[in-house]
């Protein structure tokens, strides 16, 4: 069996968590992301060889990097990295195709990156392999409550192994929730077990444009599909699906509700680090501070080093809807955390002023920063741990620790790594435009532009 693993969601409904370049799969939760967590899901029922994932462009070194994290290696032709998110349809058959190409018949089981799952399940997708070979397989998980954040599935027929699907539903309200449940309807899960054979041939029936696109190895006009869920795309045209319950703790984590609700509760249903005085069922996530709650109920208090969040649990949907408003001033605070992560390693910004800015620069162990300049900023470092090498203009020197250099607006410049330990930099920038677009590259280890 393959696994296909999707991690290109930017979602916004876990802001400030989550950034638009550091999205929920990604963030650190028990010493693994979610996106960690579905790699060793996935490598349990499948080689590593024969694991794909499909995520962003702009996440394609973060997901290399965390996969690296586990002690595994994802070949380069298996990590498909989208020029656009075309959302689950054009993934999935993306990767089929990938897997067609050199598995003919082959079937495979699709996981989002960014959910729970109980370890029993992988079990159930096992023993419904024989029927992907005939049925588009979906999974549903029986409803533990009337939620309006999933969609839903009617169940039909019996077969063998599930049944056969008689209806998707889109997210409901809650009336209509709790009469889906009363009648049996399942959670959609999103996820999927595809055969090859199966997928292309109902494709190729009901959305012969993408069928036509995948033809080939990648279409050149990726940019250009239509975005396409797999449910809306295929699944609710085809009369060849079948669900299968999945018996086994699941959850989207797609809000801070989500979250509250699979943690530790106290006593008093509180979450969370932080001193609760007559407060009951609230979240908290502050790391590294002392928080106090006195007299509040159902509240979601978040708090980054440039964000905090206050909301109603209630009201754990609407984060979406803040993060807009955000977007709508150009701020910057919905797409990066303060430590943004980069293929040769990472940076923590300490400081941001209009005419300055301090970071703390991580190289990894033989890796390097492109070769650059900058028009409108200089530049200041100060190697803290590990040795830099250094490239300015056409000299190359070594530096130690403690020591530094200075590099003018409009100077080549290259910092590298050349040791087995992580370089540390402290880089103080000078200049009246300080954002990261002032940047023309030369050369790239990493094919960027």
């Amino acid at each position: 069996m393959k696994s296909i693993i999707l991690a290109g969601g930017v979602g916004t409904r876990l802001w400030p968590l989550s950034r638009e370049y550091y999205p929920k799969q990604f963030i650190q939760l028990d010493n693994r992301s979610l996106f960690q967590q579905t790699v060793e899901r996935a490598a349990r029922l499948s080689a590593p060889d024969d694991i794909y994932v499909v995520t962003n462009e702009i996440h394609r070194y973060l997901v290399r990097n965390q996969i690296e994290e586990l002690g595994l290696t994802i070949a380069d032709d298996h990590l498909l990295a989208e020029p656009e998110g075309k959302n689950t349809l054009p993934a999935i058959a993306w990767a089929l195709q990938r897997i067609r190409s050199v598995s003919p018949g082959a079937t495979a089981v699709v996981f989002p990156s960014d959910h729970l799952l109980g370890e029993s399940a992988l079990d159930q997708i096992r023993a419904a392999e024989p029927l992907a070979k005939k049925k588009l397989v979906t999974f549903g998980i029986r409803p533990a409550s009337p939620h309006t954040g999933y969609g839903y599935i009617r169940p039909g027929k019996r077969l063998a192994i599930g049944n056969v699907v008689d209806e998707f539903r889109e997210k409901p309200d809650e009336k209509t929730a709790e009469d889906y449940v009363k009648k049996g309807y399942l959670w959609n899960s999103g996820i999927f077990l595809l055969s090859t054979d199966c997928f292309f041939e109902e494709l190729k029936k009901y959305r012969p444009e993408l069928y036509e696109a995948f033809a080939g190895d990648i279409p050149a006009n990726y940019a250009e599909l239509e975005p396409l869920s797999i449910d809306y795309g295929l699944l609710e045209h085809s009369k060849k699906v079948a669900v299968v319950v999945l018996e086994a703790a699941w959850s989207d984590l797609g809000t801070f509700k989500a979250l509250y609700d699979v943690e530790q509760h106290d006593p008093e249903g509180n979450v969370g680090k932080a001193e609760f005085l007559a407060a009951r069922n609230n979240y908290v996530h502050a790391p590294g501070k002392n928080v106090g709650l006195i007299g509040v109920h159902n509240l979601i208090v978040v708090d980054t080093v440039d964000a905090l969040l206050i909301c109603d649990t209630a009201q754990a949907e609407q984060v979406k809807q803040l993060v807009s408003r955000f977007n709508q001033q150009d701020l910057e605070v919905t797409k990066f955390h303060r430590k943004v992560y980069r293929p040769w390693g990472s940076y923590t910004i300490l400081e941001d002023t209009p005419f300055y800015k301090i970071k703390r620069v991580t190289v990894k162990p033989r890796q390097k920063l492109s070769l650059q300049l900058h028009h409108h900023r200089s530049e200041h470092w100060i190697v803290v741990s590990g040795t830099a090498e250094v490239v300015l203009n056409s000299e190359t020197r070594l530096l130690h620790q403690g020591e530094s250099t200075f590099v003018r607006s409009g100077m080549r410049h290259r910092l590298k790594n050349p040791g087995v330990i992580p370089l540390e930099v402290i880089e103080v920038q000078l200049g009246e435009y300080l954002k990261e677009d002032d940047i023309v590259r030369f050369e790239d280890d990493y094919g960027r532009e």
